[in-house]
């Protein structure tokens, strides 16, 4: 993959709390499609080769269900641990004064007034309400044991849940890494300020795109993934925050772990 870094002149220096210098560079397509390619790629192995050959040597209800949990938790840590790398990689740093700019972990910027946060923040009550009746379309066909939801309204999720707080830590690891550490920050937090070099203002359709595929390892889930574009790229782009990304993603964590910790109680 090419390594070419493309600057142009709607990614300014900024400047921290700290006073130090912080360049977000562009990437060129290269560097887009590898680091899409990094997240995606090891998370389909994982999903279609790893998961089966893990299932045949778990014992308990579900093996197949717990096998999931296992590997695409362990993907999704991955994208936090190249998230991190990555970062590192290009400011020297993992100073939080510099990663908070770098991943744009700050608050929403009206592209209008220049006026941060505040009732800014509002506009992502819509955004999960839209989120969540996205969420509720049909899905293409798919196995019912590769998804969580049907898994939990089998005899054997609900075995597999009742009393399992091991395995509802490892739902919410699942969930943190998803929405917070992992999946969200690199494609709203990392890929997005990085992409405008090379498709311009329509960095956040290529980039909701590019998250729409992503999702190799659960296939049905792409078309909802495709809307996504518009209720978690285009906020996050328009205000300069992945925080709208975040919190947007973030509800379907939430409402996920209370219907399972209901199967645990």
């Amino acid at each position: 993959m090419s390594s070419t870094l493309v600057s142009t002149p709607t990614a300014p220096a900024r400047t921290s709390a700290t006073g130090r210098g912080i360049v977000i560079p562009q990437l060129g397509l290269g560097r887009i499609l590898g680091t899409w390619a990094a997240a995606a790629l090891p998370m389909a192995a994982l999903a279609w080769i790893v998961a089966p050959w893990l299932a045949d040597r778990l014992s308990g209800p579900a093996p197949l269900g717990q096998a999931l949990l296992i590997v695409l938790t362990a993907g999704l840590v991955w994208q936090g641990a190249l998230v991190a790398g990555l970062v590192a990689a290009e400011q020297r740093t993992l100073r939080f004064s510099v990663v908070r700019e770098a991943l744009w972990l700050q608050r929403p910027t009206s592209p209008r007034t220049g006026r941060k946060g505040g009732r800014l923040w509002l506009l992502t009550i819509p955004l999960i309400l839209a989120f969540g009746m996205a969420h509720e379309l049909p899905t293409p066909a798919h196995p019912a044991g590769r998804d969580l939801a049907m898994v939990l309204d089998t005899p054997a999720g609900e075995a597999l849940f009742h009393g399992g707080w091991g395995w509802y830590a490892l739902v919410l690891a699942m969930g943190v890494f998803n929405t917070v550490l992992g999946e969200e920050l690199l494609f709203r937090g990392y890929l997005l300020p990085r992409m405008q070099g090379v498709f311009g203002r329509a960095d956040w359709l290529a980039n909701g795109a590019l998250f729409a595929l992503y999702h190799l390892h659960v296939p049905w889930a792409m078309p909802s993934a495709a809307i996504d574009a518009f209720l978690l790229a285009y906020p996050s782009r328009r205000y300069r925050s992945a925080w709208f990304g975040i919190i947007v993603h973030s509800s379907q964590t939430l409402v996920v772990s209370l219907i399972v910790l209901t199967y645990v109680l």
